[in-house]
């Protein structure tokens, strides 16, 4: 293994964590102990968020008594994710929780609302989240939990919280929701007669009820029958639409007309689209369709002959220890032949640590790889699926079987990530938040292998 950087091995994570132990409400929560001990033993850390969580305050004093501190706002992240919480949960427990009060600091100051943690925690992006999860890696080195001698990359579909998108259930979804949004929006016109409002929205209240109804007979109709159903339901979404851009056009703006304009090019998309497939018969291209008008990033993951999934493909490498040592939230569906050298190239960055073992599964092979990662200095570098007309690059057989078994491990850290972290599905809105949430998950994960090791 060739070491690129200094490794300090003075155990002060360890000694400082038992020390914390002495508190029962601290042995209790030993996860919660690390991530107090991190914080006050490497303060500079916090300001990897500083900038994004007091962007856009209308003065400098952030920290004042009714607000929490950017530290404050970074411990309620991590608590929520090691508990596993929702936003009004985590209020709750600031009202029951000593060992909350104790972790976030409130020394008998009144609790924090969940919609001010909420918008405090939901600026806050993957980048800030990567940058703390890779300083805490760093520190694992220094304890010789990790070592960066062996790492494993796998990939994974983290799904969205969409249902099946059909071209019917997409037009429905778009027929309701501007349905709702334009009787908002007309209950707020003031220059306008309530007998024109109540007219409009009962026209509207009729055309929701005619599409309803053309929802279920598709859904109770062959294929091939489906065309004469969706000639009036195709309509129905186009007069919509056009109402929508009249109200942009010439109404009062509000906060429901604005909601409306962000809908109009989904609309759009999601009525071209159904028109070319179910009028015309047109093949739609993956890259053009809409999955969710909701989570208008979510991609379509086919792998394999297995079931189609729709979410995000998500990277993850892990090291000896099982800690996470790198990850990324991916858009489409890339190749894992394309992802391999990123990835070991990303880790050797971050820990300045070239690693002596790579052991991955038989969609990241080729050539170029296996040439590439013994020309970067691995040693032992095994696929645990190959081609005959390649082989892996190991000292010995002992070590590939050794290294095919390990990689194994990959797994049972992504179903864990999935069934302990909330990984499973995610329904944090938006694609920056989506990567967050998946930032998040990988922090607290690490937090946990850490203490268990360390515990050890």
């Amino acid at each position: 293994m060739i070491i690129l950087g200094n490794r300090i091995n003075d155990m002060k994570l360890y000694n400082d964590l038992k020390l914390r132990f002495e508190e029962p409400l601290w042995a209790l929560n030993p996860e919660l102990a690390l991530f107090d001990v991190v914080l006050c033993q490497n303060p500079a850390f916090l300001k990897h968020f500083e900038a994004e969580v007091t962007k856009g305050l209308k003065n400098s004093n952030f920290g004042r008594k009714d607000s929490p501190t950017v530290e404050q706002i970074v411990r309620a992240a991590i608590y929520k994710e090691i508990k596993q919480l929702d936003y009004r949960e985590l209020e709750i427990a600031m009202y029951d929780s000593n060992t909350f009060n104790l972790f976030l600091q409130l020394d008998g100051r009144k609790p924090f609302s969940f919609t001010c943690l909420q918008t405090y925690i939901s600026k806050i992006s993957k980048e800030s989240i990567t940058k703390l999860i890779v300083e805490i890696n760093k520190l694992a080195y220094q304890e010789n939990i990790e070592t960066g001698e062996s790492t494993s990359t796998d990939t994974t579909v983290v799904q969205t919280n969409v249902h099946y998108p059909t071209n019917n259930s997409l037009i429905w979804d778009c027929i309701k929701t501007a349905t709702a949004l334009l009787k908002k929006h007309r209950k707020q016109q003031k220059k306008q007669k309530d007998e024109d409002k109540n007219n409009h929205i009962q026209k509207l209240e009729q055309q929701k009820a005619n599409a309803k109804k053309l929802n279920y007979q598709i859904n109770n109709t062959q294929k091939e029958e489906q065309k004469s159903l969706f000639d009036p339901y195709l309509a129905i979404l186009q007069k919509l639409i056009d109402d929508v851009k009249i109200e942009i056009a010439y109404s009062q703006k509000n906060s429901w007309l604005s909601k409306l304009e962000s809908y109009i090019e989904v609309f759009e998309k999601v009525y071209t689209n159904a028109y070319r497939y179910q009028i015309l018969g047109e093949k739609v291209e993956n890259s053009k369709k809409i999955f969710s008008i909701y989570q208008t990033h979510t991609d379509i993951i086919v792998k394999g002959q297995r079931e189609v999934e729709f979410g995000h493909k998500v990277l993850i490498t892990r090291g000896k220890s099982n800690l996470i040592l790198d990850f990324d939230v991916l858009k489409g569906n890339p190749s894992d032949k394309d992802l391999y050298k990123p990835a070991i190239e990303k880790v050797i960055e971050n820990y300045t640590v070239i690693p002596q073992n790579s052991s991955c599964d038989g969609g990241f092979v080729t050539k170029e790889n296996l040439s590439w990662a013994k020309e970067r200095g691995l040693v032992n570098i095994v696929f645990t699926k190959i081609t005959k007309t390649m082989k892996n690059i190991v000292e010995s057989i002992e070590i590939e079987l050794l290294l095919k078994k390990w990689r194994g491990g990959t797994e049972a850290v992504i179903s864990n990530l999935k069934r302990g972290f909330g990984l499973d599905k995610i329904n944090w809105e938006g694609w920056e938040k989506f990567q967050a949430k998946v930032a998040w998950s990988v922090l607290g994960y690490n937090l946990r292998v850490i203490t268990n090791r360390l515990l050890k």
